[in-house]
C-alpha cells in the first residue's frame, strides 16, 4: 500500500474519537493505572524485560530503527 494512503486511513481512524472521549489524553492517572494493570496480569516469571535490560535495550533499538530508519544512527552521522 502506498505509505500516503496509509497515513491517510491512519489520520481517520485517529479523527474518528473526539478529544473529550480519549480518557488516557484526559486523565494520565488513569492511563498509569490502565498501563500498571496490564503490565501486572503478566505472569512474573515471563516479565523478560524486567528481569533482563539488555534484552529490553535491544527490543527498544529494533523497534526504534522500525520505526524511525535507523534512529539515532542516522542523526549522528557527520554532515
Amino acid at each position: 500500500m502506498d505509505p500516503e494512503k496509509q497515513r491517510a486511513i491512519a489520520r481517520k481512524g485517529g479523527q474518528s474519537v473526539p478529544d473529550e472521549k480519549r480518557s488516557f489524553s484526559q486523565n494520565p492517572d488513569l492511563a498509569a493505572r490502565a498501563g500498571r494493570k496490564g503490565g501486572q496480569s503478566v505472569n512474573p516469571a515471563k516479565r523478560s524485560f524486567s528481569r533482563d535490560h539488555a534484552l529490553a535495550s535491544e527490543a527498544g533499538r529494533k523497534g526504534g530503527h522500525a520505526s524511525h530508519g535507523g534512529g539515532a544512527q542516522k542523526r549522528s552521522a557527520p554532515l
